[in-house]
């Protein structure tokens, strides 16, 4: 007990410790907002950030209006296709293209913004982040197939890193 002020200044500073990184607050809201998703698949989700406030989030999932992967909308996710094969024929959007285009939808501009991403992203949604202006990726997992993604979205000047708590 601090006895100037009367107040426990040990249990103060532990509370702030507790307090999460800007990184780790970012990215534990993309996990809840992974829980969204209605892919039968995996579930991925990706929150746009500038200057520490949120501007759009996205989880991936059929297209608005389609019926959703988990209800049989996307007959790709529910099959034994493996992971990584048959991409083309999947009608999802992946939760980087959501967040993207649901910025677009409501007039945001993402230039200058950090994108936050359960998994690092794919080869599209790498493209789609490059045009888009984000100028960082923040990824918690990688994904098995991003060597040429993420060496593009390099070459684009983006910096791309994992999530280190």
């Amino acid at each position: 007990m601090c006895e100037s002020c009367n107040c426990n200044h040990a249990e103060e500073t532990s509370k702030k410790s507790k307090r999460p990184s800007w990184d780790r607050y970012f990215m534990d809201i993309a996990l809840v907002a992974a829980s969204r998703s209605n892919c039968s698949r995996r579930h991925v989700a990706a929150v746009v950030v500038k200057d520490q406030r949120i501007i759009s989030t996205g989880y991936n999932g059929t297209p608005r209006g389609i019926k959703n992967c988990d209800e049989g909308g996307c007959p790709r996710c529910n099959s034994n296709v493996p992971s990584g094969h048959n991409l083309g024929e999947c009608l999802c959007s992946h939760a980087e293209e959501n967040s993207i285009t649901q910025a677009a939808y409501h007039g945001i501009a993402l230039k200058g913004a950090t994108l936050y991403t359960t998994f690092s992203p794919c080869l599209m949604c790498a493209k789609m982040i490059i045009n888009a202006g984000i100028k960082e990726v923040v990824y918690q997992e990688r994904y098995s197939i991003d060597d040429v993604s993420t060496k593009l979205l390099q070459d684009a000047g983006v910096t791309v890193r994992a999530l280190e708590d």
